[in-house]
């Protein structure tokens, strides 16, 4: 018989810094009784709590090293050709309003003596998106990360995302998109350039 509070396998667990939680569920309190809400009625009670949790995850990439991640799994190989990772879902926060662009991230990379953990390469699309951000800050901080800790050939970022701040308030365009791109190295030829957004593009 197993035994109670012993944990038999795989277990995610997810941890937050109390005394965050508390500050931040505290501001929300006086937003919500700024904006006419009652905090206090049975829907809202553990609203402000659940809000700082949420965003204290949703900010968790201040929390990790980028760089660190890709160190972690660099091997030396003689590999000379692209290799992409396509549709890497992306989720963020856009610095002006607070509120959440999503969408997907392309990234290539050409090495030079040396790859990396395909796993890793999300992972620090993640990091860097799981923080307040401009769409075109994050695919700079992406491209320059791995250019910078991989000293590969070239690297190369697409971002294709779209804003809530566009799409429920302000100008309220519902299937807008917004592209953007940073490159290195080989990838500021034409040629391999166009490669890769061909591959990108390729269902």
């Amino acid at each position: 018989m197993r035994k109670e509070n012993v944990m038999d396998g795989y277990s995610k667990i997810d941890q937050y810094n109390p005394k965050t939680i508390r500050s931040i569920a505290k501001k929300y309190t006086g937003i919500l009784e700024d904006i006419g809400e009652d905090p206090n009625r049975e829907g809202l009670v553990k609203t402000p709590e659940r809000v700082a949790k949420a965003l204290q995850y949703l900010t968790h990439g201040y929390d990790l090293d980028p760089a660190e991640i890709l160190k972690s799994a660099m091997f030396t190989e003689e590999y000379q050709q692209m290799v992409i990772v396509r549709d890497i879902e992306v989720y963020s926060m856009c610095e002006h309003h607070m509120l959440p662009f999503f969408g997907k991230a392309h990234v290539a990379y050409i090495p030079k003596g040396r790859i990396v953990g395909l796993s890793k390469v999300p992972r620090v699309v993640d990091a860097f998106a799981r923080r307040l951000q401009v769409q075109e800050r994050l695919t700079v901080q992406i491209r320059d990360c791995i250019q910078d800790t991989l000293q590969p050939a070239g690297v190369a970022v697409v971002i294709e995302a779209q804003h809530m701040c566009m799409i429920m308030r302000g100008i309220q365009k519902q299937h807008s998109v917004a592209t953007s791109s940073a490159f290195t190295g080989e990838f500021n030829h034409d040629v391999t350039r166009s490669e890769f957004l061909r591959l990108i593009a390729a269902k």
